[in-house]
């Protein structure tokens, strides 16, 4: 009997072992690098760097470009789940429960669940590639030609310091709110039509059904929701760096703290400093991943 249980703990242990030293060697072993190199003043260019302790993050601490990349990430992770999200759920209550009857979706609604998820088909740079010609200050833009022939002066959508962030949010909205269109879609079709047809037989109109019965279902699907589009938040980079001026700009209006660590790393082959950033960011990303589970928290609903 022992025997058996042996044999049987070494059969289970022998699946387990190759994926547990994968993990720790692709995963974990490039994490405790990035801690020890962001404490060095490594160039990438010698075998041994120097050991300096904190002072890279010293040097962080006191760089006013990293504290307006970490003012346009903190921007970015309270507007675009917030944003995102609303705009998602609308149009999935829309396409699910928003027909004549409030019990179905409204004509077409297949077809619009392949318009609103076409963004994800799309590669972050193309995406980035794309709307750089949408946002053209020229007469050839999308959005400048119209106002142009108008007479309207253009809007340096790109250009224009006060405007750039903005443009870069409304493009990150743009490609992810169809993903969870089709997500909160989801989550809908699960709920049971009979729930929707006793509340209306009670007299609810579509905002009691929207806030009393398909929000609350749909806690943990938010909630998930909300934590993917956060980490998104903080780790953006493509569509800041190949989309703006200058990387970031102009001025470093729009840079984040995922294009500081590559300029840092890639352009100043300063090491050392980007491995610091990224040891800062790893830190901010899993904060509010911990911090947002637990804020959200709440008994489920069952059905």
């Amino acid at each position: 009997m022992i025997f058996n249980r042996y044999r049987r703990g070494l059969f289970i242990t022998s699946f387990l072992a190759a994926p547990v030293i994968l993990y720790l060697v692709y995963v974990i072993s490039p994490y405790i690098q990035a801690f020890y190199i962001a404490m060095t003043d490594w160039r990438g260019v010698t075998a041994t760097p120097r050991f300096i302790g904190l002072d890279n993050f010293e040097r962080l601490f006191g760089d006013g470009t990293f504290w307006k990349a970490v003012s346009h990430n903190g921007a970015l992770l309270l507007l675009l789940p917030l944003i995102t999200i609303v705009v998602a759920l609308f149009f999935a209550f829309l396409l699910n429960v928003g027909g004549p009857q409030g019990l179905t979706g409204i004509r077409g609604s297949k077809f619009y669940r392949v318009v609103f998820f076409f963004p994800q088909v799309l590669a972050v740079a193309v995406v980035a590639v794309l709307f750089q010609q949408v946002f053209r200050p020229d007469g050839s833009g999308m959005l400048n030609g119209p106002l142009m022939a108008l007479g309207i002066s253009p809007i340096g959508f790109l250009s224009d310091p006060d405007v750039a962030f903005w443009s870069v949010l409304g493009v990150m909205v743009w490609q992810a709110v169809g993903f969870y269109v089709v997500l909160f879609s989801a989550g809908l079709a699960s709920i049971p039509r009979d729930m929707f047809e006793a509340a209306q037989i009670d007299g609810a109109g579509r905002l009691s059904l929207f806030f009393r019965i398909t929000l609350p279902l749909l806690w943990d699907t938010v909630q998930v929701a909300w934590v993917y589009l956060g980490i998104l938040a903080l780790d953006v980079f493509a569509i800041v760096w190949v989309m703006t001026d200058q990387h970031g700009g102009p001025d470093f209006s729009t840079t984040v703290m995922a294009a500081e660590i590559y300029r840092n790393a890639f352009q100043y082959f300063r090491f050392g400093y980007a491995s610091a950033l990224g040891v800062v960011m790893f830190f901010f990303t899993v904060g509010f991943a911990i911090l947002s589970l637990r804020l959200s928290r709440r008994e489920r609903i069952e059905y």
